[in-house]
């Protein structure tokens, strides 16, 4: 199993639309609005890197109202 974050950016005003669209993607485990540079934040599973690339690409990022994403893979040190 892998997980990742990805930091979202929204236009202005749509944060909490984005956060509630991404809410119902499978594979989402959570979605935080925060303050700061990123408007989203989600925590994110798959059963591979592979299947997680899929997901943010054909799930995650045509959500309207994202301008940017960054995702950033959890390893375990």
């Amino acid at each position: 199993m892998v997980q990742a974050y990805i930091l979202i950016q929204t236009e202005v005003g749509k944060a909490r639309d984005v956060a509630t669209a991404i809410r119902e993607i499978p594979g989402v485990v959570r979605v935080d609005a925060v303050t700061g540079p990123y408007d989203v934040v989600v925590l994110t599973e798959a059963r591979g890197v592979d299947e997680l690339g899929k997901m943010i690409v054909s799930k995650v990022q045509l959500v309207q109202g994202i301008t940017r994403t960054l995702t950033c893979s959890v390893v375990h040190l």
